[in-house]
């Protein structure tokens, strides 16, 4: 009976460190990421790296993610990240998301089929900081 009583309150014990050990190290599943990056576009025009910077560190750790993951899937006053940055002037943020994109990612085609390098020629932002950083980048 004494062996019975000890294992009924280890296997107690047990049970509330799995589930305290649960409750701490879980990622926060409650939390949406479209929440978490909803003020990005604030950010960029606000041409706030070091906002911007922690904004990316808190998703990579809470949800595994890096910038070209959800890069393709915010879209600020209908552009880019990097397109935004551009039309604000946020050379600090929009140099800073250049150097942490991939090559490959910066070259891809966007959601109006052109490239970051072609729409910036196209528009007149090849020859700014950013228009510059991005073609040291891409060459």
């Amino acid at each position: 009976m004494f062996i019975r009583v000890c294992e009924v309150r280890i296997m107690k014990k047990a049970a509330f460190i799995a589930s305290l050990t649960a409750l701490v190290f879980s990622p926060l599943s409650f939390a949406d990421i479209n929440e978490d990056l909803e003020n990005i576009c604030t950010i960029v025009k606000n041409n706030d790296k070091s906002e911007l910077r922690k904004k990316m560190r808190a998703v990579q750790a809470d949800y595994n993610m890096r910038l070209s993951d959800y890069y393709s899937g915010i879209s600020c006053g209908g552009n880019s990240l990097i397109r935004y940055a551009m039309q604000n002037g946020a050379i600090d943020v929009g140099t800073y998301m250049i150097k942490k994109m991939s090559k490959k990612s910066l070259s891809e085609a966007e959601a109006d089929g052109l490239a970051i390098k072609q729409w910036a020629e196209q528009n007149g932002f090849i020859d700014s900081d950013i228009g510059k950083e991005l073609l040291s980048r891409l060459n």
